[in-house]
C-alpha cells in the first residue's frame, strides 16, 4: 500500500509529468528508426537490405563517442541539452522525407545518432534531478515505464500514416514532433530552474 501511495506522489509532480510527456514525444520519433525506417527505405526508395544493415552498424559504431559527448554536455542544463539533441532528431528524421540519394540517408543517420548521444544519457540525469532523495527509485521507475506507452502505438501510428496519408509524412510528422519536443524541453528549463531555486532558498532558511 505504501508503494502505491509513493507512486501517486510521483504522479502528482506536475513538472515531472510534463517532462515525461515531452520526453515521450521524442520516444515516438526515435522508435521510427527501429522499424518504420527499414520498410520506408526498401519500399519507397528501393534501398537494399544490406545497405540498411550498414546504416544501423554505423549508428552502433558512432556510439563509441558517447562518453566524450556526455562529458562535454554535462556542464550544461539538462533541459537545454535535451532540446539541442531533439533538434538533431528534427533534422535527421526530417531529412528522410525530403531526400532520395543513398549517401544522404547515411548523413541523416549520422545526425540522428549525434542527437541520440546528446539526448538519451542526459534524459536519466534530468529525470533524477526532479526526484527527492527518498523517492529517487520511484521517479526512475516511472521514467523507465514512460518508454513503454509510446512503444505501444508509435509504429502503429506510423503504419496508418504511411497507408492513408503517405510514406513521406511519417518523417514530416517526426520533424514537427521533434520541434515541439525541443521547444517543450527549452520551456521546461525555465520551469525547473525556478523550482530548484525556490527549493534551494527553502533549504537555506531551514538551516
Amino acid at each position: 500500500m505504501k508503494t502505491v501511495i509513493g507512486y501517486k506522489e510521483v504522479l502528482k509532480d506536475w513538472r515531472y509529468m510534463l517532462f515525461l510527456s515531452v520526453s515521450a514525444i521524442t520516444v515516438i520519433v526515435y522508435m521510427q528508426m527501429n522499424a518504420t525506417l527499414s520498410v520506408f527505405l526498401r519500399d519507397v526508395h528501393g534501398f537494399p537490405t544490406l545497405y540498411f544493415g550498414f546504416l544501423l552498424s554505423m549508428n552502433a559504431v558512432m556510439v563509441i563517442f558517447q562518453l566524450w559527448i556526455t562529458r562535454k554536455m554535462s556542464k550544461y542544463s539538462p533541459m537545454k541539452v535535451m532540446a539541442i539533441g531533439t533538434l538533431f532528431y528534427m533534422v535527421g528524421f526530417g531529412m528522410y522525407g525530403f531526400v532520395s540519394e543513398s549517401y544522404l540517408f547515411f548523413i541523416a543517420m549520422i545526425i540522428i545518432t549525434i542527437g541520440e548521444m546528446i539526448e538519451m544519457p542526459i534524459g536519466q540525469t534530468a529525470a533524477a534531478s526532479f526526484a527527492p532523495e527518498d523517492k529517487r527509485g520511484r521517479y526512475m521507475a516511472v521514467f523507465g515505464f514512460h518508454w513503454a506507452i509510446p512503444n505501444l502505438f508509435a509504429i502503429l501510428l506510423a503504419g496508418l500514416v504511411m497507408e492513408h496519408i503517405g510514406p513521406n509524412w511519417v518523417w514530416y510528422f517526426a520533424c514537427i514532433l521533434s520541434l515541439f519536443a525541443a521547444i517543450g524541453f527549452w520551456l521546461l528549463h525555465g520551469i525547473t530552474k525556478a523550482r530548484f531555486s525556490i527549493e534551494k532558498e527553502l533549504l537555506i532558511e531551514e538551516v
